[in-house]
């Protein structure tokens, strides 16, 4: 099993939280309070999880992935939520683009997940 240090497992529930607040806010019609709680929750969970200059050096290693997400952040702060969060979900799939393989292949060993990923449909040509 990981052991994982206090401050990790602060961060983990605090981007918990976040995901929380996020989905939330979502489901609320883009209340612009809650996306902007769980978009700080996130990124300072995030900095919890990994460190605080681990997260310096992955997020501004690439600066426009990091300029639309955090831009995004700021829109949704400023009260555009729908339009913030546009530019966050695209700032972060270019921030994680690289981990999605990953993430899938660890999908496909879970029993149930990774049966309906191995589908001829959805897996893709083999």
């Amino acid at each position: 099993m990981i052991s994982l240090t206090d401050s990790q497992k602060i961060g983990m529930g605090l981007t918990g939280f976040g995901v929380f607040f996020l989905f939330f806010g979502m489901i609320l019609f883009f209340d612009k309070a809650l996306l902007a709680i769980g978009n700080i929750l996130f990124v300072v969970g995030l900095a919890f999880v990994i460190g605080l200059e681990r997260t310096f050096r992955f997020f501004f290693q690439k600066i426009k992935a990091t300029s639309f997400f955090l831009g995004g952040v700021f829109v949704v702060l400023i009260g555009w939520p729908i339009v913030g969060l546009v530019l966050e979900f695209y700032g972060f799939f270019l921030l994680f683009r690289g981990f999605f393989p990953v993430v899938i292949g660890f999908i496909r060993r879970i029993p149930v997940l990774g049966y309906l990923l191995n589908l001829p449909f959805i897996s893709g040509p083999s």
